[in-house]
């Protein structure tokens, strides 16, 4: 069973990768992509950030022992159905599990405008996911 220090830690890095992102919202689309330095580093903190939101989604289903997802987004489903977060939250969260298997296995064709929107527009979904979390 996961502790609620797992869950703390969890929200934590959570919260550092978002702090990270929030320093490359000031680049518009062409810098980002046209830097393979800034490229790179949003790509990677981008995937960390959702990578990092799955873990604390399944350290809460373990703590609070739910029944076990099958897959990542299905953490989200089930955070739903323990009325944990709302609809909006969970496919709001789905999504991002999609976007991060993009990133993690097809980087090769990762298109810059949902690259973009996410760093611009998306980052405060993980946010409002995190506000729930710490309101248990």
């Amino acid at each position: 069973m996961t502790s609620l220090a797992v869950i703390e830690n969890k929200v934590s890095a959570v919260k550092r990768y978002l702090k990270i992102l929030r320093r490359y919202k000031k680049y518009s689309r062409e810098d980002i992509e046209g830097n393979i330095d800034t490229r790179g580093a949003v790509e990677r903190y981008l995937y960390l950030v959702s990578q990092a939101s799955i873990d604390l989604a399944e350290a809460v289903i373990a703590y609070k022992d739910f029944r076990k997802p099958a897959t990542m987004s299905e953490s989200f489903y089930i955070l739903n159905e323990e009325d944990i977060i709302s609809d909006r939250i969970t496919e709001k969260m789905v999504r991002m599990v999609g976007f991060r298997n993009i990133m993690a296995h097809d980087y090769e064709k990762v298109n810059y405008d949902i690259v973009y929107e996410v760093l611009q527009k998306r980052l405060k979904d993980i946010e409002e996911f995190i506000k729930k979390v710490e309101d248990l």
